[in-house]
C-alpha cells in the first residue's frame, strides 16, 4: 500500500488543505502516482532534502522566462513507467504552467492543469 500527501489549489488560487491519497482496494496505484507527479512539477530544484534533484528550478526559470524543458522532460521520463502514456506541455510564459495528459495503466484518461 502506498501513500502520499498533497495540497490542490483552491478557487483564489491559494493551496489547499492537505489531502491524504492512498492504494485503491483493488490495488490501484495510479492516483498516488498522479499526486507524486504534481507535487513534483511544483516542487523547486534542490528543495527535497531526500531527492534533490526533484524538481524544477522554477526561480531561474520566471527571471529568465525559459520553460525548464530538461527538467520537465526528466520528470516525464521518471513517472512514464507508471502509465500507459504521459505528456507534459508548457502553456504559458512568464508563470511555467503545464498541461498533463495521461492514461493509467488502467486505461482510464486524466488530464490535469499545474500551476
Amino acid at each position: 500500500m502506498a501513500r502520499i500527501w498533497g495540497r490542490s489549489r483552491t478557487n483564489s488560487n491559494l493551496p489547499g488543505p492537505w489531502v491524504k491519497v492512498e492504494t485503491l482496494p483493488n490495488g490501484d496505484n495510479s492516483y498516488v502516482y498522479i499526486t507524486a507527479l504534481a507535487q513534483c512539477l511544483l516542487l523547486n530544484l534542490n528543495e527535497s532534502p531526500f531527492y534533490g534533484n526533484w524538481g524544477l528550478p522554477a526561480h531561474p526559470s520566471v527571471v529568465q522566462q525559459l520553460f525548464p524543458t530538461l527538467y520537465v522532460s526528466l520528470t516525464q521520463q521518471r513517472f512514464a513507467p507508471f502509465f500507459a502514456s504521459l505528456t507534459i506541455t508548457a502553456q504559458q510564459l512568464p508563470t511555467p504552467v503545464y498541461q498533463v495528459n495521461l492514461t493509467t495503466s488502467q486505461g482510464t484518461p486524466f488530464q490535469m492543469v499545474v500551476i
